[in-house]
């Protein structure tokens, strides 16, 4: 993301004050810029680079920044910059990789307001809400909910229900969606496209639902990750090609490439259950049990069929553990 005074948002999508009940200009300071680096051997650093740049949303006036858990992943250094410029250290606290969220905790008092936590089970198709970066109302989206319906996505990932949201925010990643009531029911996560009428392409946000976090925002703080089995994590990318499960690529010294999976496979079956969409990969494979455990894949590679066996593990121990600055 470049840097905030380099960019806004046009003046027809930001949102006007008297738009809205609460007051905007408070909520919106709510919102600050995070910026992460990364040690180069860290096991995400190649897929997500060493310098990341996003947006975090106090959710406690302590402090306590909410922000997408893919920005802090294995940061070394977080600084955070607050509604007037001042720069800040922050210390991760954890990130859930089920959900996608991430921690921070602020290392200097901030004085700033904190946004209270909304309902995304209420919000509806049709709902307005403000979609915020850190720098005010320039770098705001005044947005309408789309969709709310599954995301599969590529890296091992699947919500129930996210929440898709237009006109897109350009930088979206970890910024604040924000209710009619000034109440934080999201975070953004990812930029996607979908075709409309006359063959052009919308773009959306993906948002991930705030009423994720309340089951876990306790354990997170406790102890760095929610306090529940590991998911089993085979360590590669997969995307859908004509009702088709391709293997994209592959994490480095992940399961799947100790178990030859390969780039260009196509996975028909986990288990012997048929899959042809992410979703249904993703959840066959998380139905076997925890972390660990050995996970059967039907494989169709250079037109034969081929059974394989991956050996599970738990991600979070691919990756550098937060610590303290």
């Amino acid at each position: 993301m470049p840097p905030r005074d380099e960019w806004q948002i046009p003046a027809d999508e930001q949102p006007r004050r008297e738009d809205h009940a609460y007051d905007l200009d408070a909520a919106l300071s709510a919102v600050v810029g995070v910026r992460a680096t990364v040690p180069e051997d860290a096991f995400t650093a190649g897929v997500l680079g060493t310098e990341r740049a996003g947006h975090g949303v106090a959710i406690r006036r302590d402090g306590l920044i909410l922000t997408i858990g893919y920005l802090v992943t294995e940061a070394e250094s977080i600084w955070l910059t607050l509604a007037g410029g001042r720069v800040v250290p922050g210390h991760v606290i954890g990130y859930d990789q089920t959900t996608g969220f991430g921690l921070v905790q602020a290392l200097a008092r901030l004085d700033m307001p904190a946004l209270p936590l909304g309902r995304s089970a209420d919000v509806a198709p049709g709902d307005k809400l403000v979609v915020a970066g850190a720098g005010g109302r320039h770098h705001a989206v005044a947005a309408e909910v789309v969709a709310k319906r599954e995301f599969a996505g590529y890296w091992e990932y699947v919500l129930d229900e996210a929440i898709f949201t237009a006109p897109a925010h350009p930088f979206w990643g970890g910024a604040a969606a924000i209710d009619a009531d000034g109440r934080l029911v999201g975070i953004g996560s990812l930029q996607l496209e979908q075709a409309v009428a006359d063959g052009e392409n919308e773009r959306l946000n993906m948002i991930v639902p705030i009423d994720l976090l309340r089951p876990i925002l306790d354990d997170i703080l406790a102890i760095g990750r929610p306090n529940r089995p590991a998911r089993p994590w085979l360590g590669l990318y997969a995307t859908e090609v004509d009702d088709h499960v391709l293997v994209a690529g592959l994490a480095s010294r992940g399961p799947a490439q100790r178990a030859d999976l390969r780039t260009g496979d196509v996975v028909v079956a986990v288990s012997g259950r048929r899959v042809s969409d992410l979703a249904s990969f993703f959840r066959g494979v998380w139905a076997l049990g925890n972390a660990g455990v050995e996970v059967p894949i039907t494989v169709v590679r250079d037109g034969r069929t081929t059974e394989l066996r991956v050996a599970s593990a738990d991600r979070d121990d691919f990756l550098r553990g937060p610590r303290l600055q």
